[in-house]
């Protein structure tokens, strides 16, 4: 009696040729995937960084209405005294 003998009747080379092409396939797949999300989380950060821009350019803008507000204010109270 051979010590395996499971190994006549399953060649390795059978099954080794098809996970190999799965392999590779699934490996381009996977780069596909990592490419796109590597451009997905640059146009997020690039839209984030847009938006932090355009927060702080929002802010200026209502602390110059809130800094002329005031000064009006200041300008009636001295012409009503």
């Amino acid at each position: 009696m051979k010590p395996y003998p499971h190994m006549n009747r399953y060649p390795v080379s059978r099954f080794l040729a098809p996970l190999v092409v799965v392999a590779l396939l699934s490996g381009c797949g996977l780069a596909e995937t990592a490419t796109t999300t590597a451009a997905l989380a640059e146009a997020e950060a690039q839209n984030a960084k847009a938006a932090k821009e355009q927060q702080a350019q929002i802010e200026k803008k209502l602390q110059d209405a809130q800094n002329a507000v005031a000064e009006q204010r200041k300008a009636i109270d001295a012409a009503s005294q």
